[in-house]
């Protein structure tokens, strides 16, 4: 849980009274442009970094009065994995198992484990300063996984990595979800859309949206149909006009198919359309929901532009509002 968190540096706010709440077994994705304060948040979150102001509570543990305990619930891997390019990768480990506190008795199993796990087996008696990029990160992430903290905070993990090597990683991150919550950072949206159960979307240190992938995309799209229509766009625009539910619509002729992009307002026009269509003769090929790519997402809100500003605030406040109706709804239930 991070409360009103604040990080100045000098006169520059980079982090700007940040609350969040994170559930367990979720895998969170941190997004936000260069400067954004992700990672001074995930620094501050893991200890490496002191606030201004606020504070982390790590499963009861504020990172403040009990930094130990924070800790020790928490694996991170930084943007640049903190490695001894002298030491081979089962010395490292090993190291890492040791400053971790993993019981004796456990870290000969824990370090196989963890190799394995991260596909380290062929690379394992080598040094690390010979490593190719790809597999130092495995090396930082094998570390951060050591002790099997129920938290995993991953910044930028598949930097340097082959197409290949993502691939197994984003597996490894989904395994990984069903007994930790793992909070992600990464510039790659694709990535985040397939590993991540929710968004959070930070811009000037503030929080502008946490939401899943599909309801920031249903929510920032707003209400919008794709029609294709046989027939003349006179036609076509002469049936909209009368629709009601459909405010407006983008038509464009392409031979005899006319293509449209219908903004929707009160009542779902659908079967209004697909009867009014059919009355005239005109076959109706395509209608169907068009939401906002998780691109159109990020850039509209990360966008300065005062109006998408406001767009962006309207949406954070819906989210916040259907937030706390799922929090009375659970509270009723009990």
């Amino acid at each position: 849980e991070i409360r009103n968190l604040v990080k100045r540096y000098g006169d520059h706010l980079a982090v700007d009274h940040l609350n969040l709440t994170l559930e367990m077994g979720k895998v969170y994705g941190f997004l936000g442009p260069n400067g954004a304060g992700k990672s001074t948040t995930m620094n501050i979150m893991t200890g490496y970094l002191s606030a201004t102001e606020g504070d982390v509570v790590v499963n009861g543990h504020s990172i403040l009065d009990e930094p130990e305990e924070a800790k020790a619930c928490i694996g991170y891997l930084p943007e640049q994995p903190p490695l001894y390019m002298d030491m081979t990768v089962e010395e490292y480990l090993a190291f890492c198992a040791q400053l971790k506190k993993v019981p004796l008795e456990q870290q000969e199993h824990q370090l196989r484990e963890v190799i394995a796990m991260t596909q380290l087996e062929p690379v394992q008696s080598r040094l690390i300063g010979n490593l190719s990029k790809g597999y130092r990160q495995r090396v930082g992430l094998a570390q951060a996984i050591l002790r099997y903290p129920p938290i995993l905070i991953l910044d930028e993990p598949t930097v340097g990595l082959d197409p290949k090597q993502i691939i197994e990683v984003r597996s490894l991150i989904h395994n990984l979800a069903k007994e930790h919550t793992v909070i992600l950072s990464s510039h790659i949206l694709s990535e985040v859309q397939a590993v991540c159960d929710q968004i959070i979307i930070l811009h000037h240190g503030k929080l502008l949206a946490n939401d899943t992938p599909e309801g920031l995309e249903e929510q920032l799209g707003g209400r919008r149909l794709l029609l294709t229509a046989k027939g003349d766009k006179g036609q076509v625009e002469a049936i909209l006009s009368q629709t009601p539910g459909v405010q407006s619509a983008e038509l464009t002729q392409d031979g005899e198919l006319t293509h449209g992009t219908l903004q929707l307002e009160g009542e779902d026009p659908r079967e209004a359309l697909f009867f009014a269509f059919a009355e005239a003769g005109l076959p109706l090929l395509e209608l169907r929901p068009r939401t906002a790519s998780l691109e159109e997402v990020f850039l509209d809100l990360t966008d300065d532009n005062d109006t998408v500003a406001a767009r962006a605030a309207a949406l954070f406040q819906t989210s916040v509002e259907t937030a706390e109706k799922e929090a009375v709804g659970d509270e009723s239930d009990l």
